[in-house]
């Protein structure tokens, strides 16, 4: 029972008996490791060398219980905890707005490395959480960084995030649909992980996300996939001169019509990137014109 948990040993086989008939070992182990650095406060290192030394509280042994009994409903860890880790950025997240994924780091990633010292104008469209926004401001500390969402709540968490990771990004609601009430002004770059779900891809999603992540920054309807694509295009034409960039995270079966599209719009230097699963998941452009 959780009332006898009393060291790190103890937690592991707690946490592997309770969950071992709902995930996996190695994400048991990924679990574990997550709620141990959170509950107790400690490193990864002390993980390892306190393996047996009695460091669970009773309070810690009620906390990890009710983490568990939450895991086995299949509600992401990062909602039970609040928050997560996105390229070394404490995001407080909420089912307001979707978990920060991998992928998406690999986004951020491919901006700093293209932009070196950049320190113009970069809008983050659709910003959720923030966390793209958050990310390129701590790297690019000379720049100037904003981020809008439809989502009041979303736009809330943004701003406490900024606040979490000391950096100043400006956040606003606005509506990638009405461009005259987005009152968005001149920028540099776009960045945006914007919905690209189909829904008839659901039917292959985990309950994690199904039953917990917001279905509206996920989903977009199968006759017009690249709807919300479209729209931040549209506005791109008011807030990107000549030149700007822009980077998107895509589905993966969409990177010829996301291609096709951009050049539609006039970009140039369309390039599509892989990512670490090796599936199309980033494309960028140049404007011209």
């Amino acid at each position: 029972m959780a009332g006898n948990l009393q060291t790190i040993k103890d937690i592991r086989n707690y946490l592997g008996n309770e969950l071992g008939n709902i995930f996996p070992q190695e994400e048991i182990v990924s679990l574990t490791r997550v709620v141990l650095i959170s509950v107790l406060k400690i490193d990864r290192i002390r993980i390892l060398i306190d393996d047996c030394a009695p460091v669970v509280s009773p309070e810690h042994a009620t906390r990890i219980k009710e983490i568990s009994e939450r895991l086995k409903t299949r509600e992401p860890l990062q909602y039970i905890l609040g928050e997560t880790i996105f390229y070394d950025c404490r995001i407080k997240v909420n089912p307001s707005v979707l978990i920060p994924r991998p992928e998406t780091e690999e986004l951020v990633e491919l901006v700093i490395n293209e932009n070196r010292g950049f320190c113009g104008k970069l809008t983050d469209a659709c910003t959720g959480s923030g966390c793209i926004a958050i990310a390129l401001a701590v790297k690019f500390k000379e720049a100037s960084i904003s981020g809008f969402d439809l989502s009041q709540e979303a736009i809330s968490l943004a701003v406490r995030n900024a606040e979490l990771n000391n950096v100043k990004v400006s956040f606003c609601q606005a509506d990638i649909f009405d461009i005259q009430a987005c009152n968005i002004n001149k920028t540099d770059i776009i960045v945006s992980n914007p919905p690209y779900v189909r829904n008839s891809e659901k039917k292959a999603m985990r309950r994690n996300v199904l039953d917990f992540e917001p279905h509206e920054a996920l989903f977009v309807p199968d006759d017009d996939p690249l709807i919300f694509y479209k729209a931040i295009l549209k506005l791109a034409g008011e807030m990107l001169d000549s030149g700007g960039k822009i980077y998107f995270e895509i589905n993966e079966a969409m990177g010829s019509d996301m291609i096709d599209l951009l050049r539609s719009y006039n970009y140039t230097e369309t390039a599509i990137y892989k990512d670490i699963n090796g599936k199309d998941r980033i494309v960028k452009g140049y404007k011209n014109g």
